[in-house]
Formats: structure tokens, sequence, C-alpha cells
């Protein structure tokens, strides 16, 4: 089945605004999800809604929270997310990093107790729109353990995104969006709801061996993801730990740490304008880059060399006019959901244009 993004944004809006949310949070959480599946990372999109709302019941995750000024000078902050949607906190920390940014061509910001920030290539999106180039890592600080060290078979380390943004003058921005490990849990997720195999090499099962069965990673014992190119994408997933755990005092990935209980994102932004930096050769040098990029040899007849951020670009065109596609598994739950925060089956077939 499929359903248009702007219904589905409708529904998935109604369902956290029975769950305790604004109007205006309800709307920026469904924005973001919706943006997800739109641009084909379903991992992170609408699926997430029935963990956000059990999140919420259990308190885990607080609805309409703001953040909080840990510390900060002229070019640098600490911000605490008071454990609000990701969200919504995710636009008020990388706001406030574009304005300081302004003002002194540099910034850094660092997020700590926040929900579970989403897609990460949304806050380089959101930078490179005001002409600045973004660094950003995430990791959890010990309730999303999820990745096997580089020659190890447990689960010690989060999925550990890094995103980048890079303005490009009169076109769509380059936009580096990555796990350190091969794939995302959600990922995972999305393959049990459909019933297919996991690729090859992504995932171990619970006695440490390869598996391309979804099931097999929340069996008891549970099963773990495997890093990007081995040992390097093992290096990067410390990095991120450090970066976005340690120097924010988010907290690294370790089951002992105090928030543990929760899905906690801490998250490390880097600001930069560049045209403070590099002035007005900053967009020529980007422009003559993917010109150069896109000149080589293609390795197929008929193949095309695509820039970061270009697939994504294609989805959302392709979803938009064709609307977003769930599986059954992930409507019923969405469905489920809404009941259980009290939408009534007919609001849910009006809301998203369908029968339930």
């Amino acid at each position: 089945m499929s359903v248009q993004h702007d219904k589905l944004a409708a529904l998935t809006a109604a369902i956290f605004r029975h769950a305790g949310s604004s109007d205006e949070e309800a709307g920026t959480i469904a924005r973001h999800l919706v943006e997800a599946n739109l641009v084909g990372h379903d991992s992170h999109g609408v699926i997430r809604v029935p963990a956000y709302v059990q999140w919420v019941q259990e308190g885990k995750l607080v609805p309409n929270q703001k953040i909080s000024v840990v510390f900060e000078n002229d070019s640098m902050a600490v911000l605490d997310g008071n454990f609000g949607f990701g969200q919504s906190i995710g636009e008020q920390a990388v706001d406030y990093g574009i304005e300081k940014c302004r003002k002194s061509g540099l910034s850094l910001v660092g997020l700590r107790n926040a929900g579970h920030v989403g897609r990460v290539g949304d806050w380089a999106i959101r930078a490179a729109a005001q002409g600045l180039v973004s660094l950003h890592f995430v990791n959890t600080s010990g309730g999303g353990i999820l990745v096997a060290p580089f020659g190890g078979i447990k689960r010690r380390l989060s999925a550990n995104p890094i995103a980048a943004g890079i303005p490009v003058a009169g076109g769509e921005p380059i936009i580096a969006d990555l796990s350190t490990c091969v794939i995302a849990e959600g990922k995972i997720r999305v393959a049990r709801n459909k019933g297919v195999p996991m690729p090859e090499n992504a995932i171990l099962d619970g006695k440490g061996e390869p598996t391309t069965d979804p099931e097999a990673f929340y069996a008891d014992p549970p099963g773990a993801i495997l890093t990007i190119g081995e040992h390097k994408g093992y290096v990067l997933s410390v990095l991120c730990e450090v970066m976005a755990g340690a120097i924010t005092g988010s907290g690294c990935s370790n089951p002992n740490n105090p928030t543990a209980k929760k899905i906690v994102n801490g998250m490390c932004s880097i600001y930069i304008d560049p045209n403070t930096v590099a002035g007005e050769s900053f967009a020529g040098e980007v422009s003559g880059l993917t010109e150069w990029v896109k000149s080589s040899p293609l390795a197929e007849e008929g193949g095309e060399i695509l820039m970061p951020g270009d697939p994504e670009l294609r989805n959302k065109a392709e979803r938009m006019a064709g609307g977003i596609p769930l599986d059954d598994n992930t409507w019923t739950q969405l469905a489920e959901t809404a009941a259980k925060v009290g939408i009534n089956n007919d609001e849910i077939a009006r809301l998203a244009g369908r029968d339930t």
C-alpha cells in the first residue's frame, strides 16, 4: 500500500497530539518522520511512531520541552534537551548553532539529553539552507547499544551516525548522512516488518555468527550490527562516541550510565560560514569539484555519477508523486498506536485517506 505524504503527516501529527504534544510540536515531529520516508530512509520514518509513543507513556520521553543552556560563550554552547522529542529539540539546537555561527563565522554546539533526533541529515540540510557548512556527530548514552566493535561479537557501541552538509550556490546542497555501522537498526525493523532477509555481512546473531535473519538481531541473546569498512568504521564509531557523548556531557555508550534506560541522544554540531573563511571562492570551488567528479568515465554503460544527497532528492520526487509505500505490518502498528492514544477507526481512516 502507499499513502500520500500529507495524509501520513496528518495522521502522525494527530497521534502525537493525542499523546500529549502541542500542535506545533506534533507537526514538527510528523514533518521530520514523513520527510525521512519521502527521501527513502524508512528506517527513520513513521515506523518509529509506536516506540516514541511508548516512551512517552513510560516517562522516558517528555513532550513540549525547550532546550536549556548549560554553558555558552560567543562561539560555543552546551545545551540540554531535557529528554524532549529529538525532532523539536534538534531544530532548537541547530538554530542556536546557526545564530552563533552568523556572529563569529564558526560555532560548536553540544546537545545532551535529547530524545531520538531522527535522520541526522535533516540537521545538515537545515544549516545548508542558511548557507553554512556543518558537521554532526550523534550517539546514545547507553539505551541504544547495537554495534559490535571490530574484532568483537557483542554490542558495545551505538549506531553513531555522522552527517555533513555543504551549501551549493543555485542548487541543492551536498548532504553526507551515514551510520558508522553497516545498517541502521531501523532498517532491520523495516526488514522484519516486510518479512525479507538482511543483506549479507551486516549483522551477527546472538552467538556471534553472521546471519541475514532480522529476527536473530532481536532474539535472546540479541545479535549485533557490524561496523562499515571493518576497522575503518570502528574507528569512526569510537570518534563519534567521544564527540557526541564525552564532549557534550551526554555520555558515551555504557549500560551503567544514569540515562541508559532511555534512548537519549547526544549530538555535537560544528557550523562554519564558508564566506567568512574562504570568501567568494567557496561557491566556485564546490561547483568545480562537482563538475570534475561527474566528468569521470562511467563504470557501466548507461550509469551515472551522483553527488551525496542526490538519491534522496530523486526518492522524494517519486514519493511525492506516487505516495509513500508502507508494508502491512508498519501500517497495522501505526493504526494500533493511533487507537492506543484514543483516535477511533473512522478518524484514522479519514486522516490517512484509506480504510483501516
